[in-house]
């Protein structure tokens, strides 16, 4: 496939991502999947839960759901009086399992109890839901619960366990670095058999508990060849460069930034690594540095209008010659890169001077080539105007 089709295609798939995901993710754990509701957050929110086994099953005549009757084991909660444990209870809807098989249900209460589909669990992860502690507690006080599961044998344990994490914030996670253990997190790093989905979260544990073993081990990941798509390298660079610091981003410069023939999703997913080090780890590389490193990507079409809306977030203003002259320039003569430009303009051009008297030369520029375009490139102008909102 030609590689500008490919990048189409990876950019149109960040954008269903994100359109899927929505703002609520925002708040979230930035690598991980997006936010969804978790068994303790459905425990919390129902009004009856039970562990149920299965007894027998009928199938409903043409046309009918038929039937299924478990045995109540236990009630974890439910309305007083309803119901009794050793008694029944028939579900509506035909279920095929074996006698004995353990379910999880839960309920709400309107006029009567309306139950969800019985959840096939585990002894062990109904023992885990059960003594799961409460979402309204701090992080603090129910991360450290859920990071002893997350490569728990059984899915429905480990998979629960990570969206405890994918919910919880960025500020939140790093307050259990104390406690994260570093060497299986290492193993699970490197090992094959990992949910790609979870090596995002993964690469942030190892950044945030480990050391230079760690970094070392991440950046062999991270140079591992490949032509293809990796859910969660974004997480692993980022883990990598909060421990390997400024010698970490030269790595990353050389290996992901600089060679045009890197895969467009492993230079996006170093791109997410500097935005990362920006947003949640100020201090950890000087800024001139993070600047210096994104400004290298501005010579690829197909990722310059997204770095230059970096470049404007940063208040990069150094760069602003280059991007006067790329204005229409052959290969940057693309409507997404122009209006990233004027963007840029427009912000670098309301800057206000830190001392009494004339602007910044910066701020002149910016306005004279703002005047320039608005006269020769007028729709441009106004598309780039129109819903702009810098984030």
């Amino acid at each position: 496939m030609h590689a500008q089709i490919r990048t189409k295609i990876f950019r149109g798939f960040l954008a269903l991502l994100l359109l899927i995901s929505g703002q609520s993710a925002l708040l979230a754990c930035p690598f991980c999947s997006a936010p969804s509701l978790t068994l303790s957050e459905q425990m919390a929110q129902a009004d009856a839960v039970l562990q149920i086994a299965y007894q027998s099953a009928e199938k409903g005549a043409q046309g009918e759901a038929g039937k299924t009757t478990y045995k109540i084991v236990r009630i974890i909660k439910a309305p007083e009086g309803l119901l009794k444990e050793g008694g029944t209870l028939e579900l509506p809807l035909y279920r095929a399992a074996s006698k004995g098989d353990l379910f999880l249900l839960t309920g709400s209460q309107t006029a009567a109890i309306e139950w969800a589909t019985p959840l096939d669990v585990s002894k062990d992860a109904f023992n885990y839901i059960v003594n799961a502690p409460a979402p309204d507690l701090a992080y603090s006080k129910r991360l450290p619960y859920f990071l002893k599961y997350l490569e728990h044998k059984d899915e429905v344990i480990s998979n629960d366990a990570y969206g405890e994490f994918a919910n919880a914030p960025y500020e939140e996670i790093s307050k259990v670095a104390d406690q994260v253990p570093t060497k299986k997190v290492r193993e699970w790093v490197t090992n094959e058999k990992t949910v790609p989905t979870r090596l995002g979260l993964y690469g942030l544990l190892l950044g945030l508990a480990g050391n230079e073993t760690d970094a070392q081990v991440m950046l062999a990941k991270i140079n591992e060849p490949t032509q293809d798509f990796r859910l969660g390298i974004d997480g692993i660079m980022s883990g990598y460069l909060m421990i390997a610091k400024a010698d970490g981003l030269k790595e990353l410069e050389k290996s992901k930034l600089k060679g045009k023939d890197v895969p467009f999703s492993e230079t996006y997913a170093a791109m997410q690594a500097l935005r990362f080090m920006w947003k949640y780890q100020p201090g950890t590389i000087a800024k001139d540095d993070l600047r210096a490193a994104m400004r290298v990507l501005l010579e690829r079409p197909e990722l310059a209008d997204l770095v230059i809306a970096d470049l404007a977030r940063w208040e990069d203003w150094e760069v602003i010659d280059r991007l006067i002259a790329m204005y229409g320039e052959e290969d940057f003569n693309i409507p997404s890169i122009k209006r990233a430009i004027i963007r840029y303009l427009l912000v670098s051009s309301s800057q206000e001077s830190e001392v009494a008297g004339d602007p910044p030369a910066y701020v002149v520029k910016a306005s004279s080539a703002l005047e320039e375009i608005q006269e020769k490139d007028p729709k441009i102008y106004r598309d780039a105007k129109r819903f702009f909102r810098l984030r």
